[in-house]
């Protein structure tokens, strides 16, 4: 969701997890076609060592040790609960935290690359 919302604003972005799923789980699709994305072709991947060393800015949800560590490089972490398994309604709660979050981003100047 963060990748799909940076790329709205005009960025690119690379999302990936330390565990990831096999596919982009469904509630999460249905959230955001709700709001014109469609997430239906995307595949989760592995976060990388080079993904953190790409980015501007590591955005991470909880993962802790298990993300790479690139010193130097800006990392924030955002205490957001995992879509997967969630009913519609708190899909939608967190997709909106999410969306917020990345404009916030956004405005402290974070450049979309």
């Amino acid at each position: 969701m963060a990748q799909a919302f940076w790329e709205r604003l005009g960025g690119e972005g690379r999302s990936a997890g330390t565990e990831p799923s096999a596919h982009v789980h469904p509630e999460v699709v249905d959230s955001m076609r709700e709001i014109g994305v469609d997430l239906a072709e995307r595949t989760p991947r592995a976060l990388t060592t080079a993904d953190a060393e790409w980015a501007d800015v590591v955005v991470t949800m909880g993962c802790g040790d298990a993300c790479p560590y690139i010193p130097g490089k800006r990392y924030v972490d955002w205490d957001l609960e995992d879509p997967a398994g969630k009913g519609d309604a708190a899909v939608r709660e967190i997709r909106d935290q999410i969306e917020q979050r990345i404009n916030a981003l956004a405005q402290e100047g974070a450049t979309p690359a």
